[in-house]
């Protein structure tokens, strides 16, 4: 589980990287969360330092490609915080993302949500990166005065643009996220799950037998939410 991995119907894990799933919570609904949503939480409660209990200060976040695996899941938990919520995705997920909370949403393709503009004017105190491609170029003059990009996939570029403004001790900061998985986060989670104060979205679901073909449809980056793969109950 820490070191990520193939598929299988079985895995050996830590119990204490473990949490029991509730019958309220589906099989399908619980397999997402052990990578795409706590790295969205450790993204918005450690790196970012949001309050999902909704106290502390008014924080403004972006979330990029919004309506991804990640993406899905940061719109949600951040709403759980006082924060006010941009997003970009394609112009098909518009209307899904703000129904799950989005104050503001971008179609990435065009100027305004290339450039990630806040159409209210909004400066961001912190970005989840869950996109690529986007240069910080792009994202630093979006940025409040210590506003942070979190990069939850990051490349050599990332981990240099981080060092760089480290050694030249700038307010505005790149952080590479690197998953840190917890039971107790996964326990969080589930409850939330249980609760119905965060959902996971299914693109679709995939028998192990299919499993290159949901691959193929992971790395083509166009999922709304999540694709799972079932094993066998034979």
């Amino acid at each position: 589980m820490q070191n990520g991995g193939g598929l299988a119907q079985f895995a050996a894990v830590k119990e204490s990287l473990t949490a029991t799933r509730p019958p309220e919570v589906s099989a399908a609904d619980a397999a997402s969360l052990p990578v795409a949503g706590l790295t969205a939480l450790q993204a918005l409660s450690e790196a970012a330092g949001v309050k999902l209990d909704g106290s502390g200060q008014p924080v403004n976040i972006l979330v990029t490609a919004a309506s991804g695996g990640v993406g899905h899941y940061a719109v949600q938990l951040a709403k759980l915080g006082n924060t006010h919520v941009t997003a970009t995705c394609g112009a098909r997920n518009v209307k899904f993302v703000k129904s799950l909370g989005a104050d503001e949403v971008l179609d990435y393709k065009t100027p305004e949500g290339a450039a990630l503009t806040s159409p209210s004017g909004q400066k961001y105190d912190a970005v989840i990166h869950c996109a690529t491609g986007i240069p910080w170029s792009t994202f630093e003059p979006n940025l409040s005065t210590n506003g942070k990009v979190i990069d939850i996939t990051p490349g050599l570029s990332a981990f240099m643009t981080y060092a760089l403004k480290k050694l030249t001790l700038s307010k505005k900061q790149l952080v590479p996220l690197l998953l840190n998985p917890k039971g107790e986060n996964l326990n969080y989670l589930v409850k939330l799950v249980r609760d119905k104060k965060l959902k996971t979205v299914i693109d679709s679901k995939y028998p192990l037998s299919k499993a290159e073909d949901a691959w193929a449809k992971s790395i083509d980056g166009h999922a709304t939410g999540k694709i799972i793969v079932e094993p066998s109950h034979k």
